[in-house]
């Protein structure tokens, strides 16, 4: 059965790439016993990831990647701003 899958449905599907037809993603440590898991899935398989990725792309929103630091420039300017509210606020 899953031969007949694999050459059947998904050679369809992903026959024509020169190559790279599987992504590894992990997932962690399993609890029990520490092993090493991860996540495997067909490249360009899936039909719904595949049309909501090129949906994503193709609406032209600019995404950004966010630091783990906690927004250093905005917090710099805010920490800039205050202490001249403060001296008007004294005077």
């Amino acid at each position: 059965e899953a031969v007949k899958e694999l050459y059947g449905t998904v050679v369809d599907k992903v026959g024509d790439r020169p190559g790279g037809y599987t992504r590894i993603l992990r997932t962690g440590l399993r609890l029990g016993d520490n092993a090493s898991m991860c996540f495997i899935e067909l490249v360009d398989f899936n039909d719904n990831i595949t049309k909501s990725a090129s949906a994503s792309k193709s609406e032209g929103k600019k995404r950004t990647r966010r630091s783990r630091r906690g927004g250093g420039a905005a917090k710099a300017a805010a920490q800039q701003e205050a202490p001249a509210t403060e001296e008007t606020a004294q005077e």
